[in-house]
């Protein structure tokens, strides 16, 4: 039997027409010989059964002649892809990287051998990947792309939704350009986009608001007209809110509700008033809070953890506060906690910085972080090289701090690739010159976050004009 059939078959539902059209091409990728470095760009809107085609891919790939790598950019889309492929899936940055210790004590981190042949990666979640140089490697996506094909036989497929955000500070998603691809990597690539919603999917108002915000995107129009009446989608008000918050942590709990902000200084003051209104919490931490990296740190987990390092976008939960300590003039606090998307890494204890949790910056500011590097400096005045030096610094604790912030509000960059049951998004302060194609994308990747329920709070009348009244929830 052809691969193809053998996809088809793993389907739970006929193949929609663009879905067939992905298969065959994923037979062709599985089928190819050659030197060549062969991959597939596959994209698709939400709701077009993506993850259920990679899902039936991994189930369907000849075992004797290819083994599948699953990865994604953050710990919660790996978490997401592991859930729908029933495989385990890893960061990316993770399954690359290593610690390197430079000369002169520094650290930094170095791309990995990789070791497989005949390997297909999928990675997913993609549209988040950018190719900017960081951490001293040439770009996460030149190294991905370097490492998948430093040996022979294997195979890339980058999956994700061009309607999603963009990286930070950029205006493509250059993993799911195909012009981009080609120009600067030497790939025999096709690609393929999915737009056929799946008919299993078309009773859901989550998919149904985010298949018109995809037209929307397509045809450059920014005319929001949101359509509730569903069972999962409803607009609310913020008198509503405590009592809406409340039902979702009660039926879903911590980790599968979230706020979606359209900045940080509102995510932090829905994470003091949460933590206030909801849980009645006065200490300034909790065992149980959940935190979120906003920083990546290289030096803080002890050997015994084998992820290495913890990510800008991890998620923590606390186990014990141990301590809390003031110095140099910031607030610092010793901690057990897990990787709430790891949670087979076990616990750990590690310092946490304080000054970030309710910061409206997205970290330490550049002033305040030179101010404690310069102050922890001084502790270190009697070594007489600057190699003695410098492995002080990396190894001091109070310098190597993990820079955290609650979780319970984030801001869409930062909930991107990951999925909630229950997403309350804030429209925010909102003017005309703003609603534009931007604030479309941004709120296609906040609706599309949502697995069960999504409520839009304190958004426009304007943008639910046209409806029937009593189909909303206020």
């Amino acid at each position: 039997m052809s691969l193809s059939k053998i996809i088809t078959a793993a389907l739970p539902a006929q193949p929609t027409h663009s879905q067939f059209q992905a298969i065959e091409l994923m037979e062709q990728l599985v089928e190819r010989r050659g030197s060549d470095n062969y991959a597939l760009l596959l994209k698709g809107y939400a709701g077009t059964g993506k993850t259920t085609l990679l899902s039936a891919l991994v189930r369907s790939i000849p075992k004797d002649r290819f083994q599948t790598v699953l990865l994604a950019p953050t710990g919660r889309a790996a978490k997401v892809m592991s859930s729908y492929s029933g495989q385990s899936a890893s960061t990316i940055h993770r399954h690359i990287y290593r610690k390197d210790s430079a000369e002169q004590g520094s650290l930094s981190f170095a791309r990995k051998r990789n070791l497989l042949s005949n390997t297909i990666f999928i990675v997913d979640e993609a549209s988040m990947l950018s190719d900017d140089v960081e951490m001293g490697y040439k770009g996460l996506l030149s190294d991905l792309i370097e490492y998948v094909f430093e040996r022979n036989n294997n195979r890339l497929i980058l999956c994700g939704d061009t309607a999603q955000l963009p990286p930070v500070g950029k205006l493509i998603s250059p993993a799911l350009d195909k012009k981009y691809l080609e120009a600067h990597f030497s790939l025999m690539l096709s690609e393929i986009e999915l737009t056929d919603v799946v008919r299993q999917e078309q009773a859901s108002g989550i998919l149904y608001n985010a298949t018109k915000l995809r037209d929307d995107i397509r045809r450059n129009a920014t005319n929001i007209h949101f359509t509730t009446g569903f069972k999962d989608f409803y607009k609310m008000t913020s008198d509503r809110l405590e009592d809406g918050l409340r039902y979702a942590y009660d039926h879903f709990g911590r980790e599968e509700t979230i706020i979606i902000c359209r900045s940080n200084k509102s995510a932090t003051g829905y994470n003091r008033y949460i933590r206030q209104a909801i849980f009645f919490t006065e200490n300034e931490l909790d065992a149980g809070d959940l935190l979120m990296s906003v920083r990546n740190n290289y030096s803080i987990l002890p050997e015994n953890i084998s992820s290495g390092f913890i990510a800008n976008g991890d998620f923590l939960e606390i186990r014990k506060v141990l301590r809390y300590q003031d110095q140099y003039g910031f607030r610092f606090a010793d901690i057990e906690a897990v990787f709430r998307d790891f949670p087979e890494m076990g616990g750990f204890q590690l310092k946490i910085l304080l000054d970030t949790l309710y910061s409206s910056s997205p970290n330490l500011e550049r002033d305040k972080m030179q101010e404690l590097y310069r102050e922890v400096e001084k502790e270190y005045t009697d070594l007489t090289t600057k190699k003695d030096k410098q492995e002080a610094m990396r190894k001091d604790p109070f310098l190597n701090a993990l820079q955290v912030k609650f979780a319970y509000a984030l801001t869409c960059h930062k909930a991107q690739g990951g999925q909630w049951d229950t997403v309350f998004i804030e429209q925010g302060y909102l003017t005309d010159d703003k609603i534009d194609i931007e604030f479309l994308r941004w709120l296609y990747t906040a609706v599309t976050r949502g697995k069960s329920q999504v409520y839009l709070v304190n958004f426009h009348p304007r943008f639910f004009e046209g409806l029937e009244k009593g189909t909303e929830t206020t």
